[in-house]
């Protein structure tokens, strides 16, 4: 066997086959993306208003886009979704004193569900 050779060994035959079992290995049934994507809902004065419109407010995960939040909030909430919009809100500067800091930045999306859905975010006694 020569220093270049292109045959692979029974040693390095039986490492591929371990690592092919380890990849077809999948995460149980429970753990889902979508439940991830949604951080919790933003409940304010205003977003309270937005549910006589069917509107809701969601913190999402910065790398979220409109296709995913559609999807975990069908997930999660068992709904249909008309129309998402995502909002970036950047990190703001603050500053006490001399001292400087930032504000975090997040990302919050507007749900529209379709006609005849709801979610009960905050629940009514």
């Amino acid at each position: 066997m020569s220093l270049f050779s292109k045959k692979k060994t029974d040693k390095e035959e039986k490492k591929d086959v371990e690592i092919k079992k380890q990849e077809e290995v999948k995460k149980p049934d429970s753990f889902n993306k979508n439940v991830l994507i949604i951080k919790q809902p933003r409940v304010t004065e205003k977003s309270q208003l937005m549910k006589q419109v069917r509107q809701y407010v969601f913190d999402v995960d910065k790398k979220a886009n409109k296709a995913e939040v559609k999807k975990a909030v069908e997930y999660i909430y068992n709904v249909k979704v008309e129309k998402v919009r995502i909002i970036n809100i950047s990190a703001k500067k603050r500053r006490l004193g001399a001292t400087q800091g930032k504000k975090s930045g997040h990302k919050k999306a507007i749900v529209t569900l379709k006609e005849g859905y709801q979610i009960e975010i905050i629940p009514q006694k």
